[in-house]
């Protein structure tokens, strides 16, 4: 029988049901070798030599692939059909052939399938090939180039930039985009505007709106309402004049559905629908992939196959009717820079199976495949048809005019199903205007505004605001007497910051980086604590700010956007054999090699020096004294620089350190650091070049000197105390609970240290062995000898006396059944009854002097049973005259209750 090889036994288990007993099916769980990670796993001096390893969890996955072999004398790779895959096939071939599995007459071939089905699959075992060299060489180009840029670069930015983790060839990249998006936006001055708008009425009392385009006879620009007198002047030129609709023109038109997804696309609309990150989205694609419900899910083609295509018009036919079938099927091109169109796009491999007839349990996978399901039947359907309408309103001298546009749709088609979501706000386009006649009188509304047109941009509502004047103002509108015309404040907006699907997009659109490597490229940059994502948006940590300003000022070729992109697209060269892939690798090299050696010459306080001088804009802002902005504002002599701290992260700090030891976070006077405390910590300032950080631990909040080492693997805490608010917690009372144990001085009669701290049971004093609780958190600051001494001399008294046996309050005598004193005790909760080992709580409303023997040994009793204590041993049997005044007791008892 065949061995045949794919990556997973999720994938394995599937083909084996189709190919049946006549084959052997296993798993190679992934790549089965890699480059260790060390210096000189590339030799670049040895015609790039690539030295390979067999990881210890994929031996034995190798091992039973070469048993197997051992009675099947036939392999057949079946790894995933693209660079990857091909990757995964010949480093399977080449470990098996170094242990001698595969013999000179063992036939090898490669098959491919783009979905999991019994179709695809036992077609694509009718038609092998050899696995494809040009893609393996690709593949080895990329592996040997991340190697290279990881394992020269990332030592230069330890030994040059204390803190750094590491640099990729396209992380790099990528971490820039977001950074040079954060500076944009720290940059961005916004530029205030007005619009004016009106609720309009017809003749037959049917309101709409529309906004100002006209203004004294001149078209108005977006800015040339730029202040709120501007504007009610506007708002009263369109309140004192009489409207006239101009004119009615309404415009059919059409919308067209969204390509088939490819690998970006569908993490960007699983981000916008369902908030997934790329890992998750291509997570859940990889296993429904894998249970054969869809294609192949790392791809940038658009292109769906000819069956398909007649499947899913099958599939709308039936399920919408023809009206919803365009004459012919659509065709579609992808226009992203270097799409390889080397597969079929993202599609389910059964057009008549929706979500809901498959009954997947996994709650992203079912998300997911209807998704996909949906695109890729939308893609088929007919356009939806619509109606845009535009209405201009003019006075009759020409000063004013006002347009209103609606939209009506007249055929839904592919809306029907599915809509692609939109990663920005958009103006709402789908308005829906009543009847309106050219000529007729358009008369400000008479009801004024409703609740939706009064709500500005800038989070503003019209509120009552009377004006002696007839104009109602607000902060941010004015608002005509009437209230019908409405006068909104806006200001131009930044830029707004990446999100996951957003960055893929950008991306694509700049030939960086490839399907297969979105997902992991956008999870390493966070991983590495170079980017957050709050709200799901993607914003620059301080680590991942000076890595790409060092980057971008001494290795500026290596995270320039076209030179990535032109390096992908020689490696799509090597990939169609076009190319060979080690002058690649040399051409990159050589300049490579150089701008390394330059920079292990630089010191770090050039490197320092060189990004307080990139960053100061940012950082050192110009403010409104006109002052040096880099001056010390506590020693008014030193100079403020970034300095970084053994943690990574970077801090404003003064050059008179430590004579000054004013400190700031990173970035322009007034930032602040997140009043969250995240996983990381929230960093309060900095000591030296120690983080002083509030950190949340499994016992509570607590304050940190620095992080852990090899040499110090515990640094220096102390638990915040009770009854201290963590927004309270800054640099100086972190610093005062770092600095206990507080010594108050040496005891007068021994000499040794009295110290005060804070302990698991609150603050205390200590001498030597004994310990003595003081009243606050406070004392331990300023409690002095006497007081200290005086508490120890209490704690020591009072341990003397806890050594002696406690007093019974009351001696009720022996136990009647198994002998031994019962007595009535005082205990810290209350009174109790005590006989042997086993207390027995006296129930509320009990008093100690009414207990007697009866109910006592009733409570023990109860104790015993619910297993307090276990009952003692049997004792020895005592003498007659014992046993006869035992056998008395209870008839005393019992006399005495008559």
């Amino acid at each position: 029988m065949p061995v045949v090889v794919v990556e997973s036994p999720a994938k394995a288990k599937t083909i084996n049901k189709y190919l049946g007993s006549d084959y052997t099916v296993l798993a190679s769980y992934g790549h089965v070798r890699d480059l260790p990670p060390k210096d000189g796993s590339v030799d670049p001096d040895a015609d790039f030599d690539m030295k390979w390893e067999i990881a210890t969890d994929s031996k034995k996955h190798v091992k039973a692939i070469a048993d197997a072999l051992k009675e099947d004398g036939e392999l057949i790779l079946a790894t995933d059909p693209d660079r990857e895959g091909e990757a995964i096939s010949w480093h399977l071939e080449e470990a098996l052939r170094n242990r001698k599995a595969i013999k000179k007459d063992t036939p090898v071939s490669r098959v491919v399938f783009n979905a999991i089905t019994k179709a695809a699959v036992t077609d694509a075992m009718k038609n092998p090939r050899q696995v494809d060299e040009p893609l393996v060489h690709a593949y080895l180009a990329r592996r040997a180039l991340d190697y290279l840029v990881g394992f020269k670069l990332s030592p230069v930015l330890w030994r040059r930039l204390p803190g750094a983790k590491s640099a990729g060839r396209v992380q790099s990249v990528c971490l820039r985009l977001i950074v040079d998006r954060e500076m944009e936006i720290e940059r961005f001055n916004p530029q205030e505007y007005w619009s004016v708008r009106a609720m309009l009425e017809t003749q037959r009392s049917q309101s709409y709106e529309a906004r100002l385009t006209v203004l004294g006879g001149k078209k108005l620009d977006k800015f040339d309402i730029d202040n709120a007198t501007a504007a009610e002047l506007a708002v009263q030129a369109v309140t004192s004049r009489d409207l006239k609709v101009k004119s009615v023109e309404a415009k059919p038109g059409t919308r067209n559905p969204s390509a088939p997804f490819m690998t970006s696309t569908l993490q960007q609309e699983a981000s916008r629908k369902f908030g997934m990150g790329a890992r998750q989205t291509m997570s859940a694609a990889q296993r429904l992939y894998e249970a054969g419900h869809i294609t192949y899910m790392r791809t940038d083609g658009i292109d769906m196959a000819p069956e398909a295509v007649m499947s899913a018009r099958d599939a709308i036919k039936d399920k919408y009717g023809e009206t919803y079938l365009p004459d012919s099927p659509r065709m579609y091109k992808n226009k992203a820079k270097n799409a390889q169109e080397a597969h079929e796009c993202i599609r389910p491999t059964d057009m008549w199976k929706d979500a809901a007839t498959l009954k997947i349990s996994d709650g992203d996978q079912r998300k997911l495949y209807d998704l996909i399901y949906k695109r890729t039947i939308a893609s088929q359907m007919a356009a939806a048809r619509l109606e845009r309408t535009t209405v201009d309103i003019a006075s009759d001298d020409g000063q004013v005019e006002l347009r209103a546009t609606g939209q009506v749709v007249l055929f839904d088609g592919f809306i029907k199903i599915y809509e692609e979501g939109r990663d920005d706000v958009a103006e709402d386009d789908e308005n829906r205007l009543p009847q309106i006649t050219e000529g007729e009188v358009a008369k400000l509304s008479a009801g004024g505004l409703s609740a939706d047109f009064a709500k500005t941009s800038d989070d503003a509502v019209i509120e009552d605001a009377g004006a002696s004047d007839g104009v109602q103002r607000t902060k941010s509108a004015v608002l005509s007497e009437n209230e019908a015309v409405l006068g909104l404040q806006h200001h131009t907006q930044p830029p707004p910051r990446y999100t996951e699907a957003t960055l893929v997009k950008k991306m694509e659109e700049l030939g960086i980086g490839r399907p297969s490597t979105y997902a992991s490229i956008v999870t390493t940059i966070q991983d590495r604590d170079y980017v957050r994502k709050e709200k799901n948006r993607l914003i620059p940590e301080d680590k991942g700010r000076l890595v790409t300003v060092f980057l971008s000022n001494f290795f500026s070729r290596y995270v320039e956007y076209d030179f990535t992109a032109a390096l992908e697209e020689e490696l799509d060269d090597v990939s169609a054999g076009e190319r060979d892939y080690k002058n690649v690798l040399a051409r990159f090299w050589k300049d490579f090699s150089v701008a390394i050696a330059e920079a292990m010459d630089l010191s770090i306080t050039e490197v320092l020096e060189k990004i307080n001088e990139v960053l100061a804009p940012h950082i050192f802002p110009p403010n409104e004294e006109g002052t040096d902005p880099r001056l010390c504002p506590n020693c008014g002599e030193g100079r403020l620089s970034m300095r970084t701290a053994r943690s990574g992260g970077a801090f404003i700090g003064c050059s008179n350190y430590p004579e000054c030891r004013y400190t700031r976070p990173f970035g322009p006077p007034g930032a602040d650091d997140s009043s969250e405390i995240g996983p990381d910590g929230k960093i309060l300032g900095y000591d030296g070049e120690d983080a002083i950080k509030l950190m949340k631990g499994r016992f509570g909040p607590y304050v940190q000197r620095g992080e852990p080492t090899e040499e110090a693997p515990k640094p220096p805490r102390m638990s915040i105390p009770k009854g201290w608010e963590l927004d309270q917690v800054d640099f100086e009372k972190a610093m005062m609970l770092l600095s206990l144990p507080r010594e108050v001085g040496p005891h007068p009669e021994d000499g040794e240290m009295i110290e005060a701290s804070i302990g698991r049971y609150g603050p205390y004093v200590k001498h030597g062995k004994i310990y003595a609780n003081i009243g606050s958190v406070d004392d331990v600051f300023e409690i002095g000898m006497n007081r200290a001494v005086e508490e120890l001399a209490k704690k020591a008294a009072s341990r003397g006396r806890r050594g002696q046996a406690a007093k019974p309050l009351r001696e009720l005598g022996e136990h009647p059944g198994d002998g031994g004193p019962v007595n009535v005790m005082e205990g810290r909760y209350g009174p109790y009854v005590k006989w042997e080992k086993v207390n027995a709580t006296i129930p509320k409303g009990t008093e100690p002097a009414d207990v007697t023997m009866e109910m006592a040994v009733e409570w023990i009793a109860e104790k015993v049973a619910k297993g307090g204590k276990k009952k003692p041993a049997a004792r020895k049997k005592a003498p007659a005259k014992k046993a006869a005044a035992k056998k008395a007791a209870p008839k005393k008892s019992a006399a005495k209750k008559e």
